[in-house]
C-alpha cells in the first residue's frame, strides 16, 4: 500500500511571512488521518509538526512513520534545517517512534497542583524579596530578552529565528509592560542589589491548562547555591494559591539539569516532550 501526503487546501501565509499547510495521510486514495505542517519567516526557517495523526483503524500499521518521513520531507522542501514536534509526555507509541526517527528531547513543560494553603518561601538572612518596580522593568526585560535569546542559540536555533520567536513572545506576553493583566515580577534582593527575579502569569490562555505559568525564574550566578530558586518557586505557588488558582506550569530545557532536579524535587510532572531534528 502507498502512503502519502495529500493537502487538503492551498498553503497559508502570515503577516510575518510564516507558512502552514494542512494534510490528509492518503492509503492509495482513503484518508487515513491528518497532518498540519508550518514554518516560521526568515532564510533559516523552523518547521513544525503542528499535528500528525493516523486514524484509530490505520494504526500499529507504519503510517505514522511514513507520514512523519513525508513531513520532514515537505518541511526541508520548504528551506527549513530542523523541524520541532510535541509530544504527550503519556504517549509512551509516540515517544518511541519519535526516538527512532532521529527526534531528540530539548525541553519539557510541567505542571503541579498547587496546594490551596501554600505559604511563602522561608528566605536566608539578608534576603529580601519584593515587588519589580516600573523603574526596574526595562532593564530586567532586556536582560530577560537577552537570555531568552541565548538560550535558544545555544541549543542550535538560528539567531534570526531565536529573535523572531523571542519579540513574538515577549509583545505578546507583556503587550502592556509590567501592568500586562494577570503579570507577577517579583525580585530578589541581597544589599540593595537584584539576586534574582520571578516572572509568572495568573490567567489567560496559558500551555497545557495550567491556571497560573511560570514564564521565567533567574538567580544570578554568584548567589547560586543557596536555595534561592526553591524560594522563588515556593513565592510562584503562594502568588498561584493566593489567587485561588491550583495549576501551576512551566518550561524546562533537557539539558537545564539543576532546574529539572528542583521541580522535580518540588513535585512538578512532565505533560508535554519537546523534540527536534535537524534536517538540512
Amino acid at each position: 500500500m502507498t502512503t502519502t501526503l495529500r493537502p487538503t487546501g492551498p498553503e497559508e501565509r502570515d503577516a510575518a511571512g510564516g507558512r502552514s499547510r494542512r494534510y490528509t495521510i492518503s492509503v492509495n486514495g482513503r484518508p487515513a488521518g491528518r497532518v498540519h505542517l508550518a514554518a516560521d519567516p526568515g532564510d533559516a526557517p523552523v518547521g513544525r509538526i503542528h499535528e500528525l495523526v493516523v486514524d484509530p483503524a490505520d494504526r500499529r500499521r507504519g503510517r505514522g512513520t511514513v507520514a512523519a518521513l513525508a513531513a520532514e520531507e515537505v518541511l526541508r522542501g520548504w528551506g527549513c534545517g530542523a523541524v520541532e514536534l510535541r509530544l504527550d509526555a503519556d504517549g509512551s507509541a509516540a515517544l518511541r517512534l519519535a526516538e527512532q526517527l532521529g527526534w531528540v528531547e530539548r525541553s519539557r513543560n510541567m505542571v503541579k497542583e498547587v496546594a490551596p494553603d501554600a505559604g511563602g518561601p522561608e528566605l536566608p538572612a539578608g534576603v529580601a524579596l519584593r515587588e519589580m518596580s516600573a523603574a526596574e522593568y526595562p532593564e530586567w526585560l532586556a536582560a530577560e530578552r537577552e537570555d531568552y535569546v541565548r538560550a535558544w542559540t545555544d541549543r542550535g536555533l538560528p539567531p534570526a529565528a531565536a529573535a523572531r520567536r523571542a519579540d513574538s513572545a515577549y509583545t505578546r506576553l507583556l503587550a502592556e509592560g509590567p501592568v500586562t493583566p494577570g503579570t507577577i515580577l517579583r525580585v530578589l534582593e541581597i544589599g540593595g542589589g537584584r539576586a534574582g527575579a520571578l516572572w509568572l502569569r495568573n490567567g489567560g490562555e496559558l500551555p497545557d491548562g495550567a491556571e497560573s505559568y511560570v514564564y521565567s525564574v533567574a538567580v544570578a550566578p554568584e548567589q547560586r547555591g543557596r536555595g534561592l530558586g526553591r524560594a522563588l518557586m515556593v513565592e510562584a505557588e503562594r502568588v498561584c494559591a493566593a489567587a485561588g488558582l491550583r495549576l501551576l506550569g512551566l518550561h524546562v530545557f533537557a539539558d537545564n539539569t539543576p532546574a529539572r532536579r528542583l521541580y522535580d524535587a518540588l513535585g512538578y510532572r512532565t505533560v508535554t516532550v519537546n523534540t527536534v531534528k535537524p534536517i538540512g
